[in-house]
């Protein structure tokens, strides 16, 4: 597996609210055997929570909830609380859109992925799962030791690594957005758009899941450049379906025929243009954890320099490969260059000056990339400073 498949699932005509698009995603029928809900952890503007990560290792951000992945096979009815039994945490429950959590849970965060035993269950912290991912990249430094690489960086890697977010009421238009457009039947995701750019894409195995879990949008993180389309675009163009009357629609059938050719040109349009990035471009995935049929994995891009969009993520495939479940974050061209930058000093074991060849630059220009990028804590000052002057030397004979 390399790319996202959204096999199964049918886009439909998108609703905006001024700069702010919804695709709804709609199945013909719900993706058996994986039912989600969520644990409510805290409310908007708590202090942020930890996780222990292992490794005397801690991620801190603002974590408002968790989602429960239940392969059981129970099927309990909607809205079911979270008490033991079977059937007692299978349906999705608990979101309101004003944002307060519907249950507190005084849970002490361990990993990002849990499972529960003897329960067949996985709680996991939704888009901090790939986060985490994000920010350690590479998290341990070179294999071998260089004189230009400092002690510390060598214990402790990239640690600590930060980056801002926003949390969705703050995206201008999504709050009203989400509000007031209907969910369709049958509907297990939607695509997030902003200024007609990617934001987000959200995925569920059941509809009754995504009804409960729809809310919960306004509640995951967005990056910088989601927040500034939204706050600075102009409204975009509504969907709009236009049947020409050139005298071939003569009876119903006719008309319902257009109608649907209309259908077929918008989703060929959506995926073909809207959502190609995201399509089709080959992510790295790290399976996290199995779930019976299905595995929980998240996915780094690749950080090509120039590509327009790229995104992180989490995914719970089935046996078939099909995307069950699905939560994205787009990164800023800042987070892609630090990223890009990581994955090629990764690629040469941390080595700078193979590192500068393979960038084609110069040692100094890595060395100015890699302070401009907040990793000068990688560097050792002292042996960069000693390896700039032989370089400089050698020049000048």
């Amino acid at each position: 597996m390399t790319r996202i498949d959204l096999a199964g699932l049918t886009p439909r005509a998108a609703q905006v609210w001024g700069g702010i698009r919804l695709v709804p995603l709609v199945r013909d029928e719900p993706l058996e055997g994986l039912r989600l809900h969520r644990e409510a952890y805290g409310a908007p503007g708590l202090a942020p929570d930890s996780v222990d990560l292992g490794g005397g290792v801690q991620y801190t951000s603002y974590i408002p909830h968790g989602f429960v992945a239940d392969w059981s096979g129970d099927d309990a009815a909607p809205g079911t609380g979270p008490g033991p039994g079977p059937g007692g945490e299978s349906a999705a429950y608990g979101t309101q859109l004003g944002g307060v959590p519907a249950r507190r849970l005084p849970l002490r965060h361990h990993r990002m992925a849990k499972r529960r035993r003897p329960e067949k269950r996985v709680r996991f912290l939704p888009l901090h799962l790939a986060l985490e991912g994000y920010l350690a990249l590479h998290f341990g430094g070179p294999t071998t030791v260089w004189d230009e690489w400092s002690r510390e960086a060598l214990r402790r890697g990239l640690s600590p690594r930060a980056e801002d977010a926003y949390a969705g009421g703050e995206v201008r238009g999504l709050g009203e957005a989400l509000r007031i457009f209907e969910i369709h039947p049958g509907q297990c995701g939607v695509m997030v758009y902003a200024s007609d750019a990617l934001a987000a894409a959200f995925v569920v195995p059941h509809p009754e899941d995504y009804r409960a879990l729809h809310p919960s949008l306004l509640q995951d993180l967005y990056g910088e450049l989601v927040h500034q389309y939204a706050l600075f675009g102009a409204p975009v163009p509504e969907f709009a379906a236009r049947i020409s009357d050139a005298g071939r629609v003569r009876t119903l059938a006719d008309l319902r025929a257009a109608a649907r050719e209309q259908e077929r040109s918008w989703r060929e349009a959506h995926d073909s243009l809207m959502a190609r990035d995201l399509l089709e471009t080959p992510y790295v995935f790290e399976r996290v954890s199995r779930m019976g049929a299905f595995a929980l994995h998240r996915f780094l891009p690749p950080f090509h320099r120039g590509q327009r969009e790229q995104h992180i993520g989490e995914l719970i495939t089935d046996h078939k490969g099909r995307t069950a479940y699905l939560k994205t974050f787009r990164l800023s061209e800042n987070q892609i260059r630090r990223g890009h930058l990581l994955r090629r000093l990764a690629d040469c074991d941390g080595h700078l000056e193979r590192t500068a060849e393979a960038l084609g630059t110069s040692y100094e220009d890595l060395v100015r990339r890699i302070r401009s990028a907040g990793f000068q804590s990688l560097l050792d000052e002292h042996a960069v400073a000693r390896r700039t002057r032989e370089i400089r030397r050698a020049r000048k004979r």
